[in-house]
C-alpha cells in the first residue's frame, strides 16, 4: 500500500516477479492500479501470493476514495502476513504525510475487528538521499508508535503494545529513475528476506491464527465482509444499495422472458435429437435481445453494481444454453467420427497406404469439424470447446489404432497362414524318410520360406509407417513362427515315431535293394538283414529324439547305436555280475536341452524294446520260410507218379502232381512262385 504513483507495482513486479501493470511516466501522472490485484510470486518457495493495492489520495476515485482505501488497507493488514507500505524519504517526519492518516484509521478499526495475528509492517522508503538509514529508522518508528499511541483502543486493548500486532521493518532504496542498477541489486538484496519467510526467524516466523490454504478464498471473503458491513468506515451510500435491488429484479425478469422464448424452446428441442443447422448464430441473436433489453432498463442506476447484475444474467442464460450447446456439440463430434471412418475405409479399400490414408482422412475430417463447430460458436460465451475437439481426436487415434492392430492381425494371419503350409507337408515329408541330412533340409527350407515371408511381410506392412523398432518385433515373431511350425510338426511326428520305425524295418526286411518282395529261398543272410533293417529304424529314431534347428552339434546316434545295436556287449553285460553305467538310464541328452528334447533316452529304450517286440514275428516267419523251402526243394514224387505217368501221358500226370504240389505249399504256408 502506499500513494498514488509513487511506484508500488514497480516495487512489486521488480521484488516478486510478477507482471503488475505499471505506470507509463510519459503519459503523466495518473491512476494504473484499479482496486485489488493478486498474483503468485514467481520463484519464491514457499507459495507465496501478493496484493497490489489501488493508491491512496487519487484524484480518480473523487468521493468514494477515502472510504475504498480505508477498506483495502484494512483488508491488507487483515489477510496478509508482511505488507509494504511505500513511502517517499522526504514524508519521514512529515505530521501530515502521506500514510498516516489511514494508518491511525486502520489501526483503530484493526483493534476493534480483528484479533491480533502478528501482521509484518515492512516500511520501504523509496528514494532514499544521503541521509544514513539508521538515522531515518528511529523518526519513522517513533512516528508510528505516536500514531498508535493516539489511536483510541477498545478495553480490551487498553495496554496491548504495538508490538502485539505487529512488527516493524524498515528498509530503503535509492531512486529507480536515477539510479536503477543500484535500486535493482538493492531490490535483488530485500528479494532473498523473503524466501521461507514464514520459518522461524524469516519474516513473518512468529505470525498468529493461520488459516489453512484451503480456507484462504471463504477466510477472505469473510473478512471483506466484516469491513464492507462496519458502518464507521463510510460503506455504501442509498444509491447503491437501490440499484442492487432493481438491477436483480430486471435481470430476473429478463431471464424468465428468455426461458419462455419460442424460437429457444424450438431450438432446444431439436437438439436433442440432432445438429440444428445456424445453432450459433440462431443462440446468439436471442441472448443478446434479452440483454439489450436490460441494459435498456438499468441504465440509470449506478454503473457498478448495473455491470454486475448483468455480468450475472449472461452467466445465468449461458449456463441455462449450456447444456443444449453441449449436445450440439456431441452431434458435431459423432457425426465427424462416423464420416471419418466412411472415408477411412473408402480409402483402405481404394489401395491408399495405412498411414497416409489416415492422416489425409485425420486433416481433412479435422478440418470438417472445425467448420461446423464454428457455426455452433455463441457469441456471448467464452467456453472452452477443446475438449470436444480433443475428444474427436482421441477417438479418431482410437479408430485408427483399432484397424491399424486388425489389418496387422489380418497380415500377420495371412502370412502364418502361408508359413504353415510351405513348412508343414514338406517337414513331414522329410521326417518320414529321416536320414542324416533330414535335419540340414529342414533348416534350409525353414531358412528359405521364412525369407520368402519377411519379405513380402516386410512390403505389405511399408505402407503403415512404424518405427523400425515394432517393425523388428513383427518380423521376429513371424520368424518365431516358422519355427513354431517346425517345433510343432517336429513334436507330432514323433508320437508316431513307433509306426514309422516298423514301415521302415518292414520295407527294408521284405524287400531286395530294388524294391521287389524278398523269396526266401535259403540263400538269404537273414541276420545280416535284420540288422541292416534295425539299424535304419534306429537311424530314423535318432533323427527323432529332438529338434536340431541350431548349430549344436550331438552324440545321440552314436549313444543309440552303442546302447541298441552292440549286440556283444549288451550280452557280457548280462553276464556279469555287476550292473555297468547304462547310457540310456536318463531323461535328458546331453547338449540338448529339455526344450528341443522330443523323446528322452528313457523313452528311447522302451520305444526299442517294443519295437523289437513288434518286429520279431517278422523275422520268426521269414527263417520258418527259408526252412519249409529248403524241405521243398530235397522232395521227390513217390512211385505211384511214376506209374501214373506211363499210364495216364505227361498232361494227366502234370495236373496231378501240380495239385499235390499246391497242396504240400499250402500246408507250408508258403509262396507258390
Amino acid at each position: 500500500m502506499g500513494p498514488q504513483s509513487s511506484g508500488k507495482s514497480t516495487l512489486l513486479n521488480h521484488l516478486f516477479g510478477t507482471n503488475f501493470r505499471e505506470m507509463d511516466a510519459f503519459k503523466g501522472r495518473s491512476q494504473t492500479t484499479k482496486g485489488i490485484w493478486m498474483a503468485r510470486c514467481a520463484g519464491i518457495e514457499p507459495c507465496t501470493l501478493v496484493m497490489d493495492l489501488e493508491g491512496t489520495d487519487g484524484r480518480e476515485r473523487g468521493e468514494d476514495d477515502t472510504a475504498f482505501e480505508k477498506q483495502s488497507a484494512l483488508f491488507a493488514l487483515a489477510v496478509s502476513d508482511i505488507v509494504l507500505i511505500n513511502m517517499w524519504c522526504h514524508d519521514i517526519g512529515r505530521e501530515q504525510a502521506a500514510n498516516k492518516p489511514l494508518l491511525k484509521t486502520v489501526f483503530q478499526v484493526m483493534m476493534r475487528l480483528f484479533s491480533p495475528r502478528k501482521t509484518t509492517l515492512m516500511f520501504v522508503i523509496r528514494d532514499k538521499t544521503r541521509t544514513p538509514l539508521e538515522n531515518l529508522e528511529p523518526v519513522l518508528r517513533e512516528d508510528i508508535q505516536k500514531i498508535w499511541d493516539s489511536v483510541p483502543k477498545p478495553e480490551a486493548h487498553k495496554e496491548t503494545p504495538l508490538s502485539d500486532f505487529f512488527n516493524v521493518e524498515v528498509v530503503a532504496l535509492s531512486s529507480y529513475e536515477e539510479k536503477e542498477e543500484q535500486f535493482k541489486d538493492q531490490v535483488a538484496s530485500l528479494r532473498q528476506r523473503f524466501f521461507h519467510s514464514i520459518t522461524p526467524g524469516g519474516l513473518a516466523g512468529d505470525r498468529r491464527g493461520v488459516v489453512p490454504a484451503s480456507g484462504f478464498s471463504f477466510s477472505a471473503q469473510e473478512i471483506w465482509k466484516v469491513i464492507k458491513e462496519n458502518k464507521d468506515l463510510d460503506l455504501p451510500a442509498h444509491k447503491v444499495m437501490v440499484a442492487t435491488v432493481r438491477c436483480e429484479e430486471i435481470a430476473n425478469e429478463k431471464y424468465g422472458s428468455f426461458v419462455a422464448n419460442e424460437k429457444w424452446c424450438q431450438i432446444e428441442e431439436a437438439v436433442e435429437s440432432g445438429p440444428v443447422s445456424g445453432f450459433g448464430k440462431k443462440l446468439s441473436a436471442i441472448l443478446n435481445i434479452s440483454l439489450s433489453e436490460y441494459d435498456a432498463e438499468a441504465i440509470y442506476f449506478d454503473e457498478g453494481v448495473r455491470s454486475a447484475k448483468r455480468q450475472q444474467l449472461e452467466e445465468k442464460l449461458l449456463q441455462l444454453v449450456q447444456p443444449a450447446h453441449q449436445s450440439m456439440l456431441s452431434h458435431i463430434r459423432s457425426g465427424t467420427l462416423e464420416k471419418f471412418k466412411e472415408a477411412f475405409d473408402k480409402a483402405l479399400n481404394a489401395g491408399d497406404g495405412f498411414s497416409l490414408a489416415a492422416q489425409t482422412c485425420t486433416q481433412s475430417y479435422m478440418a470438417q469439424f472445425d467448420e461446423w463447430h464454428a457455426d455452433a460458436v455463441i457469441e456471448q460465451a467464452n467456453w472452452d470447446t477443446s475438449k470436444a475437439r480433443d475428444k474427436l481426436r482421441r477417438d479418431i487415434d482410437a479408430h485408427i489404432a483399432s484397424v491399424h492392430a486388425a489389418k496387422l492381425s489380418e497380415l500377420t494371419s495371412s502370412f502364418e497362414a502361408k508359413l504353415n503350409e510351405a513348412l508343414s507337408g514338406p517337414v513331414e515329408a522329410l521326417l518320414d524318410g529321416a536320414n542324416s541330412g533330414t535335419w540340414a533340409a529342414i533348416k534350409k527350407l525353414l531358412r528359405h520360406e521364412t525369407a520368402l515371408a519377411v519379405s513380402g511381410f516386410s512390403n505389405a506392412i511399408s505402407g503403415f509407417d512404424m518405427d523400425g523398432q515394432s517393425k523388428d518385433k513383427l518380423i521376429a515373431s513371424l520368424e518365431n513362427y516358422a519355427r513354431g511350425v517346425v517345433e510343432a510338426k517336429a513334436r507330432e511326428e514323433s508320437g508316431r515315431v513307433l509306426i514309422r520305425m516298423k514301415d521302415r524295418f518292414s520295407m527294408l526286411f521284405s524287400h531286395d535293394s530294388d524294391s521287389m518282395p524278398r523269396i526266401w529261398t535259403g540263400k538269404e543272410d537273414i541276420r545280416a538283414i535284420t540288422k541292416t533293417a534295425r539299424s535304419a529304424s534306429l537311424k530314423l529314431l535318432s533323427v527323432m529324439v529332438a529338434i536340431r534347428l541350431d548349430d549344436d552339434v550331438d552324440n545321440i546316434e552314436t549313444t543309440l547305436s552303442s546302447a541298441l545295436m552292440d549286440t556283444k556287449n549288451n550280452a557280457a553285460v548280462k553276464d556279469r555280475s555287476i550292473i555297468t553305467f547304462d547310457p540310456l538310464a536318463s531323461s535328458s541328452w546331453e547338449k540338448i536341452p529339455s526344450s528341443r528334447t522330443l523323446i528322452t533316452p528313457v523313452q528311447c529304450k522302451s520305444l526299442w524294446r517294443q519295437f523289437r517286440t513288434e518286429t520279431e514275428y517278422t523275422v520268426t516267419q521269414a527263417i520258418s520260410a527259408q526252412e519249409a523251402h529248403k524241405r521243398n526243394n530235397n522232395w521227390l514224387p513217390p512211385p505211384w507218379a511214376i506209374v501214373a505217368l506211363v499210364v495216364l501221358g505227361f498232361n494227366e500226370f502234370h495236373d496231378t502232381f501240380e495239385k499235390s504240389f499246391v497242396f504240400r505249399c499250402h500246408l507250408c504256408s508258403f509262396s507258390t512262385h
